[in-house]
């Protein structure tokens, strides 16, 4: 018998699950009913090892021997970092279900070859590997805090790229607004792609201003080493004053532009999920406050801080935007 025992400090599923996708969960099973993968029992015997092809073996991350990288004195955490092995097994990852333990399915996904297609309103479009990538733009290791919208949060020492050098190097044209990223879309792989509830690619964007603040990063690895492949690999965004589904994982594609994406969540529940998703205590989720947050690994409840603590280094973003929900 398998017994699966539930941390303290997890929370539970019904809660952390956003509403549209509990509610919706009969009609994503029905949906998805004639899919081998989400037959009856069909979770139940991959759990054990049936029903599913084991991943086939990955070859060894290329850019391993760059690791760790020169970590920034810039970023402070208030927290200890979330121990590294509570990390890996605690992840939101759509593509690849609606559970936090999306680890086993994610190790499927493969990250090499991996190019990034640049396009849209640049000098020249084109494409680049992520391993040329890294050999080109500075790599450095950041401290950072990660709010989830679900009221959970981790802090995590992530390694990557300044995004405001990737700007630089890609070369968007003055005329630019926004940076518009997209992940993979391979549903052979990845069956929660096959969701019918959902837009796929997952699609994010950010302004060129946001794009270019400091804070702003392209996080290849953490823990100094590569990212696991649950955790976004080979390159992922990470915004730390944003609650964390902006953080758009397994980047392919990367397109300047001067139209507003429709992001993925903002499309999916525009009633409770926008483009601009700043943290802030004060305005609660349509079904949840915002006001405090629970720390994974250790179950303590702090106090949430306006733009996740980062307000010095962000707010003067949005000091002359109107009319618009700032904080969701």
């Amino acid at each position: 018998m398998l017994i699966r025992r539930t941390p303290s400090w997890a929370i539970p599923e019904s809660e952390a699950t956003p509403e549209h996708v509990a509610m919706n969960r009969r009609l994503f099973m029905g949906a998805l009913a004639g899919a081998a993968a989400f037959a009856p029992g069909a979770a139940k015997a991959e759990w054990f090892g049936f029903g599913k092809k084991a991943p086939p073996p990955q070859a060894p991350d290329p850019s391993a021997g760059l690791y760790p990288f020169k970590r920034s004195g810039a970023y402070k955490l208030d927290r200890g970092i979330t121990p590294e092995s509570i990390n890996l097994g605690y992840n939101n990852y759509y593509e690849f279900g609606t559970s936090k333990s999306i680890a086993e399915d994610a190790q499927a996904l493969p990250i090499r070859p991996w190019t990034i297609k640049i396009s849209g309103m640049v000098e020249q479009p084109r494409e680049v590997a992520i391993d040329d990538l890294m050999k080109q733009l500075p790599l450095e290791e950041r401290l950072y805090r990660h709010r989830c919208v679900e009221a959970w949060s981790m802090a995590l020492p992530w390694s990557g790229i300044p995004m405001k050098d990737f700007v630089a190097f890609a070369k968007p044209l003055s005329s630019a607004k926004y940076v518009v990223m997209k992940t993979f879309l391979n549903p052979d792989v990845a069956e929660g792609q096959a969701s019918p509830l959902f837009d796929w690619p997952y699609t994010e964007g950010l302004t060129i201003a946001e794009a270019t603040s400091e804070l702003a990063f392209l996080a290849t690895g953490a823990y100094g080493k590569p990212l696991a492949r649950q955790m976004g690999a080979p390159i992922r965004l990470v915004v730390p004053w944003k609650y964390g589904f902006k953080s758009v994982k397994a980047i392919v594609s990367v397109e300047f532009t001067d139209k507003r994406p429709a992001t993925l969540w903002a499309v999916a529940g525009p009633g409770e999920y926008g483009f601009w998703a700043n943290v802030n205590p004060e305005v609660a989720h349509p079904r949840w406050s915002q006001a405090s947050e629970k720390l994974i690994g250790t179950g303590e409840s702090r106090p949430t801080q306006l733009f996740n603590g980062y307000a010095e280094q962000v707010a003067s973003l949005y000091k002359d935007i109107k009319g618009e929900q700032l904080y969701r």
